[in-house]
């Protein structure tokens, strides 16, 4: 292969002569194209195309940005024509000396794919100004239009500030020197690339455009801009912006959220349009997405899928559907207590609870709020968050629940992946939201004065809100059931194995959850319930069942103390407690401090669930020791599929030691399967069930979530074995069928004597004399990882250092015991740990530190 530029075939570069139609043109013009097609490699290779991509560029790029679609296909042999223009003005097509607006590019683009010939099912690719315009030929041609596939673009600006770097281009003072008689705009484009350009790949990019004669379509576009309503090119804008919304093909957005140019509020513009549209957002890419990531793969993975979609078996509910305001709707004259708040106090009975709801419902309809529309709440549990919880419900609104604990950054993230349309909060929330320019309409959970309202643009407060639906609620409307199979909440992931993940439940799902945990642990109507674990704080009204929040900040589970434990199981006479081991392990420290009458009040709980984390046996033993008479129970799960085994204390025991941690048998309505790990720690795709067989876990219940937000690419990866997710976890089942978990999937160490998995020789370590927590981690490239532990100590140690010999001797024989023998053992003050439980080790984390702590110089602590 001869290439004319980094990956591109000179088989592929071919010029076009196309008769032009534009008003623009004189009768008779034709102008030379240039553009990438693979149409000759195909018939060389005998392959018949099933369909083409007709790929558009923007501003200023050309074809190159889409040399990945033609590498895929070659490389795969895939059955795809890819055509790849060079629009006019623009690469090496011809410079036609005439301003070319957007309705003529529209037109030329149709006169090229007639000269072309091109016929059957065409997918357009558009990138930046490129995506519009191939918008523009999907609505002129949609006896050929088959799929959409979009990448950083916007179809319009209404409403919206001009990016900054656009505001600079097109001001009249620099518009001409930075577009065309300099290359200054071509730089900075090129400079956005998240990673940097490769110097070979950023001069194949300038190539087109190496003096100011060849840069005139560069300026032409940046001047073609439509954002005033007066702009000549307005009214093509607005025909595309609202065209789209009529297209019924699939739709695939592929989005990099650091662009500055296409931000986030530019995706759900298009989401609004193509609300059918697959989407996956790669964190950390930014404008030259088809540059910043492999998007070839997905690409075509989709246009596979698109043809032959699949459904998967999540399972067969437990019973027939019952929505989640059940409950409340059957008790509206019921005068027991449904709610408590412990600080400040506070306590709402069933019939006050469904009235609070149905106002809430009926104030935010009153502001705009419609079914579908994404209301991120920003409230801590209690009444205030139960209340907006069920109202959204009641309305048919989807609930955008992120931790705080996941921090500034991770929360910020979050909230813009998911873009909801309203975001109701506290003042902290409301100032990150103001400040840092989170998306939604701010709605204040209290009132406030008016300058601090302005000063945080929050247009409505909860008590407004309140106060005008009580009014509508009293002329006795009523909202229409939710479909059950319609979005309902959108629950973001730990954050503790990357970026936070947005997980998707609908109705039906979030009902299923409430069932299964109903069955498994008995949980009917008139239980109370201590929720000291954030994500079950909303399942109590579902259950029927009396809920407190304890005194204690839920971001941060290490702040339960045992008094206000006691307090918030006394506040409802709780039968069943949720609770992290996180939490747990600072009840336990903090016992001694409890009175009398608040031991006495634990004493009268009947079911403990400790979830978020494995827990150790010798922390369940002495919490069962603080509630005597309850069945401690240690459910495994994740924001997936919660929860998915379960484990009492007295199994724990008659499990015994094992390779990982035993969690238990599969709950109600859930099964468990195992896809076993290959010679190079990779998972297989076949579910099995054959004990003692190690690979990643795999899930199938009625309550496993719908999809990932936002993240197509994820999703496909989680569900690649249908009717199964895939956790990323690893572990075995045994003879009795109880399931062990090894650890994380991207935690298995990828050693010279094949896959090892971490849990057993970090339990081994942690048995010896002097050892708190330990992580075993793989240092090295992949194939010949060596295992280095990294623990903690008791007293914890001072400074990041090798372990001393004594402990480093004992570590190592104790981990030989598993069959890993450890290479080195390093001790640090505290292992670095999940924002939300405080109990899950980033390993990751670890094994980069311990990479460099090992290389030499001084280690830092990590």
């Amino acid at each position: 292969m001869t290439e004319i530029f980094p990956g591109v075939d000179r088989r592929y570069s071919r010029r076009v002569m196309a008769p032009c139609t534009s008003a623009v043109d004189a009768p008779g013009t034709s102008h030379q194209w240039h553009l990438l097609d693979n149409e000759s490699e195909l018939a060389q290779k005998g392959i018949t195309p099933i369909g083409t991509l007709l790929c558009v560029h923007g501003n200023p790029t050309w074809s190159y940005l889409w040399r990945s679609l033609l590498q895929h296909v070659s490389s795969h042999d895939l059955p795809w024509r890819v055509v790849a223009v060079d629009q006019l003005d623009m690469g090496f097509s011809a410079r036609t000396g005439v301003f070319r607006r957007l309705e003529d590019r529209v037109n030329d683009l149709g006169d090229l794919t007639g000269a072309l010939e091109l016929t059957g099912d065409v997918t357009t690719v558009g990138h930046d100004w490129g995506g519009i315009i191939s918008l523009g030929w999907a609505l002129a041609h949609r006896e050929q239009l088959a799929n959409v596939v979009l990448t950083n673009t916007a179809v319009h600006p209404a409403g919206y500030e001009l990016p900054a770097a656009l505001r600079l281009a097109s001001h009249p003072a620099v518009h001409g020197w930075g577009t065309k008689s300099t290359d200054a705009f071509l730089r900075t484009t090129h400079s956005l690339a998240q990673p940097a350009l490769e110097p070979d790949v950023r001069k194949a990019f300038m190539a087109p455009y190496l003096n100011a004669s060849r840069r005139t379509g560069v300026a032409n576009f940046v001047a073609d801009i439509p954002f005033t309503e007066d702009h000549p090119s307005r009214g093509a804008l607005n025909a595309i912006a609202e065209g789209i919304r009529t297209l019924k093909v699939p739709a695939l957005l592929l989005w990099g959220p650091k662009d500055p140019v296409f931000s986030d509020r530019y995706l759900r513009d298009l989401v609004s349009r193509l609300p059918h549209a697959a989407v996956h957002r790669f964190e950390g890419a930014g404008h030259l997405l088809p540059e910043d990531r492999d998007i070839a793969t997905p690409v075509f993975d989709w246009l596979g899928q698109a043809k032959n979609p699949h459904t998967a078996n999540r399972g067969e509910a437990l019973a027939a559907y019952r929505p989640m305001l059940a409950e409340l709707d059957e008790r509206t004259e019921d005068t027991g207590t449904a709610v408590v708040d412990i600080n400040p106090a506070g306590s709402l009975s069933w019939a006050q609870l469904g009235t609070r709801v149905n106002a809430l419902a009926h104030g935010l309809a009153g502001i705009g709020v419609k079914p579908g529309d994404r209301v991120n709440l920003l409230v801590p549990p209690g009444i205030e968050l139960t209340s907006l919880i069920y109202a959204c419900l009641r309305l048919g609104a989807v609930i955008v629940v992120a931790d705080a604990g996941l921090g500034t950054q991770g929360l910020g993230r979050a909230i813009r992946g998911a873009g909801p349309g309203y975001l109701i909060g506290i003042d902290r929330a409301l100032t990150g939201a103001r400040f840092l320019g989170w998306p939604g309409i701010r709605i204040a959970a209290e009132d406030m004065p008016a300058a601090k309202r302005k000063l945080l643009g929050v247009a409505h407060t909860v008590p407004e809100l309140l106060a005008a639906g009580t009014d509508a609620a009293a002329q006795h409307t009523v909202f229409a059931p939710a479909d059950p199979d319609a979005d309902a909440a959108v629950l973001f992931t730990s954050g503790s194995t990357g970026p936070a993940k947005g997980v998707v439940y609908t109705h039906r799902q979030l009902a299923a959850m409430r069932d299964t945990l109903r069955e498994t642990y008995d949980l009917k109507a008139g239980s109370a319930l201590v929720a000291g674990f954030a994500p079950f704080a909303l399942l109590g009204p579902a259950l029927g069942a009396t809920s407190v929040t304890p005194d204690m900040d839920v971001t941060a589970p290490r702040t339960l103390t045992a008094a206000a434990l006691a307090d918030a199981a006394a506040a409802v006479d709780a039968t069943t407690v949720f609770a992290s081991p996180a939490a747990l392990a600072n009840v336990l420290e903090t016992r001694e401090a409890l009175d009398d009458s608040q031991r006495t009040t634990l004493a009268g709980v009947s079911l403990l669930l400790s979830a978020g984390a494995p827990i150790p046996e010798p922390l369940l033993a002495k919490v069962q020791e603080l509630v005597p008479a309850a069945r401690v129970h240690t459910p495994y799960g994740m924001t997936e599929a919660l929860p998915v085994t379960d484990i009492d204390l007295a199994g724990i025991r008659a499990a015994g030691a094992g390779n990982g941690v035993c969690v238990g048998t599969p709950v109600a309505g859930a099964k468990v399967a195992i896809a076993p790990l290959d010679a190079d720690g990779n998972a297989g795709d076949q579910p099995q069930e054959t004990p003692d067989t190690t690979g990643e876990i795999l899930v199938r219940a009625p309550h496993v979530k719908d999809r990932y937000d936002r993240l197509w690419i994820t999703e496909q990866l989680s569900t690649s074995i249908p009717g199964w997710h895939r956790t990323g976890d690893v572990g075995h089942l045994d003879e009795a069928g109880r399931l062990w978990v090894e650890g994380r999937l991207g935690h298995v160490l990828n050693t010279s004597a094949g896959p090892t998995t971490p849990v057993a020789g970090e339990q081994a370590a942690e048995s010896v004399d002097g050892a708190s927590r330990a992580a075993l981690v793989g240092v090295g490239p992949a194939g010949a990882q060596v295992p280095v532990v990294v623990m903690e100590t008791v007293p914890p140690a001072r400074r990041a250092a090798p372990a001393p010999q004594a402990l480093a001797r004992a570590v190592r024989a104790a981990v030989a015991g598993t069959g890993t023998q450890v290479s080195a053992v390093l001790v640090v003050p505290a292992l670095p740990t999940d924002i939300r439980h405080n109990s899950k080790i980033d390993r990751a984390a670890l094994a980069a530190w311990a990479t460099e702590a090992l290389a030499g110089g001084r280690i830092r602590n990590p």
